[in-house]
């Protein structure tokens, strides 16, 4: 895995990672993020920060406003107010593939997979913004082409052992159990090579087996790879388990922030969960 070593932020084999995990600076700053659809505010005054290496969570209870926060930072969704700043350089908005460009992936709470498509080419699909040759060369497979594919094919099939599915990897997504299609959606992600890597509610489904081996790949990933990663989840055992930091949205406004330790005993967080403070 020659070419995966020559940055730590590429995706590398489990016995070739980073060495002990560290937290660094600020890699993504989200500052007085406000989001309304028409008369509904789905954000309101939103600000948090996330450093390199670490496993920052966002969670809240169901309509809090987590997805739409993370389809802000990925340029789904322009907000009306606030801007977000990604390795120092800010932004009132970006665009999905400008987000894509500048190492930021995603994956969604819904699958969005190809599903008759095989393993191996869903999770190619995340090399897309790194083909440089031209559609024609690739349809014909002519000059550099051939040469590239094979190189990102090879990186893909690096992917596919870290995530276990090797005996699936010519397999139709659709034919794949739940827990696995999830691995494959997180493959398509990596395959990005990405700086910040948002999970959106990647355990969302699962039975406790299924969870126990996404955390382990989650915090492979975040400490043996150096990626940072935004999490949404439910799953409370799994997000103080974790996480490093915790910021937690109610009614789409933030209610708190800290340690997973400061977080669990908040009045107001406590409050929002319970449901004794509406």
């Amino acid at each position: 895995m020659s070419e995966l070593n020559e940055n730590k932020s590429n995706v590398a084999g489990p016995s070739q990672g980073v060495g002990a995990k560290s937290i660094g600076d600020v890699i993504l700053d989200v500052k007085n993020i406000s989001l309304r659809f028409g008369g509904v505010k789905a954000l309101t005054d939103i600000s948090f920060d996330v450093r390199e290496h670490e496993i920052r969570a966002i969670i809240g209870p169901n309509g809090a406003g987590k997805s739409s926060m993370l389809n802000c930072i990925n340029g789904v969704y322009a907000p009306q107010e606030g801007c977000i700043s990604f390795q120092g350089k800010t932004f009132s908005h970006m665009n999905s593939r400008q987000v894509a460009e500048m190492g930021i992936a995603r994956t969604f709470q819904n699958l969005a997979l190809f599903k008759g498509m095989s393993v191996i080419d869903n999770i190619m699909t995340g090399r897309n913004l790194r083909i440089k040759s031209n559609l024609f060369m690739q349809a014909l497979r002519i000059g550099p082409a051939e040469k590239e594919e094979f190189k990102h094919r090879e990186f893909v099939e690096q992917i596919i052992d870290f995530l276990e599915i090797q005996a699936f990897r010519k397999t139709p997504v659709g034919q794949l159990p739940y827990g696995l299609q999830k691995r494959v959606d997180l493959g398509r992600a990596l395959a990005m090579e990405p700086k910040v890597l948002l999970l959106d509610e990647p355990m969302a489904g699962m039975n406790l087996e299924e969870k126990q081996d996404m955390c382990r790949f989650v915090l492979d990933i975040n400490d043996e790879f150096g990626t940072t990663v935004v999490l949404i989840e439910h799953d409370m055992g799994v997000v103080m388990d974790i996480s490093d930091r915790v910021v937690v949205l109610d009614y789409g406004k933030k209610i708190g922030d800290g340690t997973p330790d400061e977080v669990r005993n908040n009045e107001e967080v406590i409050s929002a969960y319970l449901g004794t403070g509406h």
